[in-house]
């Protein structure tokens, strides 16, 4: 959440404590004070900011970053988990056909040790 005071400095370091413990999904919205009895709204931080803090987290490999004044932690979290479990399985099965291919091309072990 933003506009709680931060500066763009502590915006972008915690973007590199994320990325450091391999962090790959981050999601900045407006913070909106809910009832007097909760902390004010320091600053209402601009739709520009905002983009601007997503070309950057984009650029420091987050894999997915969602950023605007409204978005909240579980904006669009279904649609990104199911597109990366697709790409993972993808992976995963390219992966295999490539194991399956090495393990064809390698010659056997009684063909090594066998004499010519």
């Amino acid at each position: 959440m933003l506009g709680c005071g931060e500066t763009q400095d502590e915006v972008v370091d915690a973007f590199r404590q994320l990325r450091a413990n391999d962090v790959d999904v981050v999601t900045l919205g407006q913070y909106m004070r809910p009832t007097k009895k909760h902390m004010a709204v320091e600053d209402y931080v601009t739709p520009e900011a905002f983009a601007v803090y997503q070309a950057l987290a984009e650029s420091m490999g987050f894999a997915y970053v969602a950023s605007g004044p409204m978005v909240r932690s579980s904006y669009r979290a279904g649609e990104f988990y199911l597109t990366n479990m697709l790409r993972k399985g993808q992976r995963r099965e390219v992966q295999q056909q490539e194991a399956a291919a090495a393990a064809a091309a390698a010659p056997s072990a009684a063909a090594v040790a066998a004499p010519q």
